[in-house]
């Protein structure tokens, strides 16, 4: 398992090193900074070197690079945005070293020299700005960073692209797109997220000496190998049967959402449910029938239009369940709402809630809050947003953040998007598998129907979020690669689910 960091896990990694006596900040920035030219000189071994040092420590990681490119003969100028001697502390040190070692170094304010200086350098090293920027690069930065990316040469960026956010992936002015990224101690989160993966080119960690205990308890995020991943799946054992392999009622559907129902089905069906309940309006009952006779039907009371008339006999419905999804297609109906209600409220299984069910209690999260029996949300931008009262784009700009502000004591939260989030109290978790051809109406609703079957198998909701984000972005990485981004449908996620399954398991 790897572990990514925000920019405050990493300040907290590095105070307790440095705080335990064996390690001195000065001696964290000369590893990074010997790292980083280590690089530099990999991606491009002969030609001038460019160094663009910021005023703060990452600036200092610069100064390092600079001394050691210089005494193993690289030609080296650095662009600085103040005299080295009003630095910080430990860069000014090193900005002190550099300049005995005949490093010479311009102002950044010079435009004349900035272009002079990058234009005539084989590879550029980005130092500007470390993990812990956030927002829009001003004015000189803004500048140098828009003539580094005018140069047109190779860029190696210290720890994250200028102008990117380490937290989030985003960035809102001028950033630096790096052909290398040498990120130190651990990757951040914005490195794997989009589109800081795309500023970020290819990420190195840099081992800088730090100990492991130094990350312990810091809020790392886990990042999942497929080792991780086959840890928790739960295998067919041989004298499994179909009461062993989980029970999940599917409450779902309405008049104008059919399909929504079906693809859940199909969901649970495919990640392999010993049972598949569903539990729909009676209009649809005997569509499902007839769609998958493996499945047991329970219809309920349907309004004029289709939908749930209400939550009379629910928890009757679902009472023999191992786990129950709600959401997909229900609408936000008087009567759906009531339903989920007296789902949230009347069921002690685990409770995994999508789209609609999620739609009909915007405005109302203490209801949520007050459920102490295991709850799942799994939210698409928007129904975050409206579950949070915010903008879609500030959850698109944070969505880690937003997902930890829906997780609670027995709730966990997996927010969609390129690089899955899930969070639950205490952990948090990133799931890189994935592909633009999920972009499709009807995806979530067979993930909804996969997460549930690992529910009532026995998985815990953090793991059942995770391995089953990973299978539905490795379904959808497969099938796109047969298909194409452009012609993939929902309905070829279980359609390439089990390649995904045996690509993890082996067989």
């Amino acid at each position: 398992m790897r572990r990514a960091l925000t920019a405050e896990a990493m300040r907290a990694a590095e105070s307790r090193a440095v705080a335990s006596g064996r390690f001195t900040l000065g001696a964290l920035m000369e590893r990074a900074g010997a790292a980083l030219a280590h690089e530099a000189d990999l991606l491009v071994p002969e030609g001038p070197v460019a160094v663009v040092c910021g005023p703060g420590n990452n600036g200092g990681d610069g100064w390092v690079a600079a001394t050691v490119l210089a005494r193993q003969g690289r030609e080296v100028r650095v662009i600085a945005f103040r005299s080295p001697s009003h630095a910080a502390a430990e860069a000014a040190v090193a900005a002190s070293a550099a300049l005995e070692a005949g490093v010479r170094w311009v102002l950044a304010s010079d435009s004349e020299q900035l272009a002079t200086v990058l234009g005539g350098a084989a590879v550029v090293i980005d130092a500007i700005f470390g993990a812990g920027f956030h927002g829009s690069p001003r004015e000189p930065f803004a500048s140098a960073i828009s003539a580094i990316a005018s140069a047109g040469v190779p860029v190696v960026s210290a720890d994250v692209p200028s102008g990117l956010d380490a937290d989030s992936g985003v960035a809102e002015g001028a950033v630096v797109t790096a052909d290398v990224t040498v990120t130190f101690g651990s990757t951040k989160v914005g490195l794997l997220l989009m589109p800081g993966a795309t500023y970020a080119g290819r990420v190195v960690v840099a081992d800088i000496g730090m100990p492991p205990d130094a990350f312990e308890g810091v809020g790392a995020v886990e990042v999942w190998d497929p080792a991780d991943y086959r840890s928790v799946f739960p295998l067919p054992g041989a004298r499994d049967h179909k009461g062993s392999r989980g029970r999940i009622a599917i409450v779902a559907g309405s008049g104008s959402y059919t399909g929504a129902a079906l693809l859940a089905i199909e969901g649970a069906l495919r990640m392999g449910a010993g049972y598949v309940i569903a539990v729909v309006p009676g209009s649809l009952a005997e569509l499902v029938r007839l769609a998958y006779p493996n499945v047991i039907v329970r219809a309920m009371a349907a309004a004029p239009d289709g939908s749930f008339a209400g939550a009379e006999g629910i928890a009757d419905a679902v009472a023999d369940a191992g786990a129950v999804v709600a959401g997909p297609g229900l609408t936000t109906s008087a009567g759906a709402a009531e339903l989920v209600r007296g789902l949230v409220e009347r069921t002690s299984m685990p409770l995994l809630l999508d789209a609609d069910a999620l739609n009909v209690l915007v405005g109302d999260l203490p209801a949520l809050r007050a459920r102490r029996d295991p709850l799942l949300l799994t939210p698409h931008l928007g129904e975050a947003a409206r579950l949070l009262g915010v903008s879609a784009a500030e959850v698109a700009a944070d969505r880690l953040s937003a997902a930890t502000r829906l997780a609670g004591p027995g709730r966990t939260c997996l927010v969609k998007g390129h690089g899955t989030v899930v969070a639950a109290e205490g952990r948090r978790g990133l799931v890189l598998a994935g592909s633009p051809a999920l972009s499709r109406a009807g995806t979530g609703d067979v993930l909804s129907g996969m997460i549930g079957t690992l529910l009532a198998q026995g998985l815990g909701m953090f793991e059942a979020a995770m391995l089953g984000a990973h299978l539905h972005g490795r379904a959808a990485e497969i099938g796109a690669a047969e298909l194409t981004e452009t012609c993939f449908t929902a309905t070829d996620v279980p359609r390439f689910l089990p390649e995904a399954v045996r690509e993890l398991t082996g067989g």
